[in-house]
């Protein structure tokens, strides 16, 4: 559970998503496609890690190479995205995104994105070759929980700021300090690929 909250706690792509949607939605129940979204691509992920699949991965270079350069892309388009984003005011009429793209931005941003593959397949597959058995499934069934429950209190915490934050100022500070995080893990992705 540790290794897990490590892991999560950063502020990536994909946590800026799900806080953001929290925040924009106008009942909380509208942001429950982003959570389990992302919860579900992280359970996917961890389950292909435990499984063995970081072994896969880390044994073909070209894969390795091919999987950084798409999310070095990505990370610098959801950077520049998040810079330019201005958060509704509660003066503004502001269009929530729907279901349907909050599904797939929820998926771009979980299996798109090198930081949140990286921690799977290379931390938690790695620390999952210490286990075996029922030990191995308790690891995976607490790694997981801690994603879900991470994801549903990021929602939260999104709503809560949002209410508190009519004017939108505190978002768009998050949200530049958030795409500063995501162009540093970029520039992280795009040293170990040159």
């Amino acid at each position: 559970m540790a290794l897990a909250f490590g892991l999560i706690l950063p502020l990536g792509a994909q946590n800026v998503f799900v806080f953001n949607q929290g925040a924009s939605q106008p009942h909380f129940k509208k942001a429950i496609p982003v959570i389990v979204t992302a919860a579900l691509c992280d359970t996917l992920l961890i389950l292909l890690a435990v499984l063995g699949v970081s072994v896969l991965v880390f044994a073909i270079p070209v894969l390795q190479t091919a999987l950084f350069a798409v999310g070095l892309l990505f990370l610098l388009y959801m950077g520049w995205s998040i810079w330019k984003s201005t958060p509704a005011s509660s003066a503004q009429d502001a269009t929530p995104l729907s279901s349907k793209k909050q599904i797939l931005f929820a998926l771009s941003v979980s299996l798109l994105n090198p930081h949140a593959i990286l921690d799977t397949i290379g931390v938690i597959g790695t620390s999952s070759l210490s286990y075996t058995g029922v030990d191995k499934v308790v690891f995976a069934g607490a790694t997981i929980l801690v994603s879900w429950i991470w994801f549903f209190g990021l929602a939260v915490a999104g709503k809560t700021v949002g209410q508190i934050d009519s004017s939108g100022k505190i978002m768009r500070i998050i949200n530049k300090i958030s795409a500063i995080i995501i162009w540093t893990v970029a520039a992280y992705i795009a040293f170990k690929l040159f």
